[in-house]
């Protein structure tokens, strides 16, 4: 579960209650008939899909950026389908990158990531992430068990390998965590939340923070007015920080954009700015 700042601003996310039919009390046969029979409890109701500001179908693109120095290729972010699976649904969510035209002379390079979000927990199912570099392929797959304390993990090389990881209830991956944010956040100054987060086999907890109040930040899309969010991953293994830190900026209205990203690097930053949305 995802933990706020103030007990009352606590975000819980609903996955619905299962109500068992009890048998009927064993007893002699006159009292059973003078009794009228024990009704059984109506079937719970399945859950609401939940209200989210993303639809099957949007879909947006980015410039990706080293620095200030040049576009070093391009990313898209898309809501690929609302897919029914048996008595449930899930939104496809599908991110490819690619190498610019100067890069790609040097580096043959693709990535692909899904995930298969469930449109009434907003938890994933299954996440699966592609990569291509040069003549070697690999794929890694996480099986998520609902808001259960652990998912199946495998890497598809040339073999495959595979593990159970420990994670805590409510985990997102790397990608379902964009989307479930722009769903779950308040965009308020100071506002603070805690999110699980699993990527590539290792386990995050993410430290997420809206700083300030909106700013302006121009793209090749449009000028937004956004709202800057500060996310910070601890490996639960080390308890050390994960990375350099990350920002995003998500517009001011009902869609929530992710008009900006930004994580840094040893040297400079990677930054994604929106350059179109559909």
């Amino acid at each position: 579960m995802y933990t706020r700042s103030r007990a009352l601003t606590t975000t819980t996310l609903i996955l619905g209650v299962a109500l068992l039919a009890g048998a009927p009390d064993a007893g002699p046969a006159a009292l059973a008939q003078a009794r009228p029979a024990a009704k059984k409890p109506a079937a719970a109701a399945p859950a609401a899909e939940q209200k989210v500001p993303f639809a099957a179908g949007e879909t947006l693109t980015y410039n990706v950026g080293w620095s200030t120095y040049f576009t070093a290729g391009t990313a898209t972010m898309r809501v690929a389908e609302r897919r029914p699976m048996g008595s449930r649904a899930a939104y496809i969510l599908v991110a490819e990158g690619k190498p610019g035209s100067i890069l790609s002379k040097l580096y043959d390079l693709y990535y692909k990531a899904e995930t298969q979000l469930d449109t009434r927990s907003l938890l994933p199912l299954t996440a699966s992430v592609f990569s291509k570099e040069g003549s070697r392929t690999r794929v890694k797959t996480t099986h998520f068990k609902g808001a259960g304390r652990t998912a199946d993990y495998s890497v598809q090389t040339g073999t495959l390998n595979k593990r159970q990881l420990s994670v805590a209830p409510y985990t997102q991956d790397a990608l379902s965590a964009i989307y479930v944010l722009r769903k779950v956040l308040y965009l308020k100054p100071g506002e603070y939340l805690k999110m699980p987060v699993t990527s590539g086999g290792d386990v995050y907890n993410a430290d997420i923070r809206v700083a300030g109040a909106p700013e302006t930040v121009s793209t090749p899309a449009g000028a937004f007015q956004a709202w800057k969010v500060s996310i910070n991953a601890i490996d639960t293994a080390t308890r050390q920080p994960a990375a350099r830190g990350m920002h995003v900026w998500f517009s001011n209205d009902a869609r929530r954009l992710p008009v900006k990203m930004e994580a840094g690097l040893a040297v400079g930053a990677f930054t994604l700015t929106l350059a179109g949305v559909r």
